[in-house]
């Protein structure tokens, strides 16, 4: 099989294989959730639950300028670099959306290449951050698993090499080449996103409002808590 060959099974069957997965995937894993986000919310006795407000705190962590870590504030802003990037240029890039509309008639408004290009080299800067905080940091190596690293490296590959593809000056191999990477890259990513915790990029909004359910504790259960951990004399 040529690397021509290749690139046209990896865009065509094997693209169409692993999207559908991560979207039964992501969409089984937001059931799951519905599910438990139910079950959680009949069992509360104050079942009140803002909406409103919950969208509105999702909303002012897209933009976290007063949630970053004070201690670390390079190391959240490289993360909240990466999980911007992650979402913005895939779905965004018009190149992207030119395949959609080529493909299956769908389109919406998308970023140029350049506005792209800066995400792709802050992502993979983002990337390289994380990446060093894992290996050189004493809290982040005790909080890191071997998947963590691996995880980062899948994400920076179909980056790195979809901008040495649209970037010949950059790009050491061919661009059939290249894109052949770039292309099984991304679909590797497709593959992890329903597995992994890269899920929460997608299912952010969610995971904010379940963990609001799923923290509401009865009233009086702190102290039954804390009895149980630490005895009478302890209260919180």
């Amino acid at each position: 099989m040529t690397v021509s060959s290749a690139l046209e099974f990896a865009k065509g069957p094997l693209f169409v294989l692993t999207f559908s997965f991560m979207v039964l995937g992501l969409l089984r894993r937001l059931l799951s959730q519905l599910g438990q986000f139910r079950s959680s919310v009949r069992r509360l006795p104050d079942q009140n639950i803002n909406i409103g407000v919950n969208v509105r705190d999702s909303l002012l962590w897209l933009l976290p300028v007063r949630h970053l870590y004070r201690n670390r504030p390079i190391v959240s802003l490289a993360s909240f670099v990466f999980h911007l990037g992650l979402v913005v240029v895939p779905v965004f890039l018009v190149n992207h959306i030119d395949r959609w509309r080529s493909g299956i008639g769908l389109a919406w408004p998308g970023i140029g290449p350049g506005l792209a290009d800066v995400l792709t080299l802050l992502t993979v800067a983002g990337v390289l951050v994380l990446l060093g905080f894992r290996a050189f940091d004493r809290a982040g190596r005790a909080l890191s698993k071997p998947g963590d690293y691996l995880l980062l490296v899948a994400v920076a590959v179909p980056f790195a090499s979809g901008f040495m593809a649209m970037h010949p000056a950059y790009n050491p191999a061919s661009y059939d080449g290249i894109m052949l990477v770039h292309v099984l890259s991304s679909e590797l990513v497709f593959l992890l996103l329903p597995t992994t915790k890269l899920s929460h990029a997608v299912l952010f909004f969610f995971d904010r409002l379940s963990s609001e359910v799923f923290w509401k504790m009865p009233v009086g259960a702190g102290d039954r808590v804390a009895q149980e951990l630490y005895g009478e004399e302890r209260r919180v």
